[in-house]
């Protein structure tokens, strides 16, 4: 269940950071508002997670995966270029994550 509250917690950053692109600096009232409630249910969710999940792979894992969506949804979405280097840079990220958990696993 902890996995689980920590998917909804990056799906809910994801959506509070894109609700800041379509704010447009606070001057749309419903994208503003937005920011607020996802945020605040990304953080409950989060912290809710870290009842079991350790907190240095729990922030890695919820930091890149929304880091990797957040660029996406920009590339694909609100038209943001995607550069060898950038791709690059979210793979190595991954990469990152995935080592942190792994070596969590052999440290039990």
């Amino acid at each position: 269940m902890h996995w689980i509250y920590l998917i909804l917690a990056i799906v809910s950053e994801v959506a509070g950071t894109t609700s800041m692109k379509l704010s447009e600096g606070f001057t749309r009232p419903l994208p503003s508002v937005f920011i607020f409630v996802f945020y605040a249910l990304s953080f409950t969710l989060v912290t809710l997670a870290l009842k079991v999940l350790p907190v240095g792979m729990t922030y890695a894992v919820w930091s890149a995966i929304g880091t990797a969506l957040i660029t996406i949804i920009g590339v694909v979405w609100f038209g943001e270029g995607m550069s060898i280097m950038k791709a690059a840079s979210l793979l190595l990220i991954i990469l990152g994550v995935a080592g942190l958990q792994y070596s969590q696993e052999h440290m039990k």
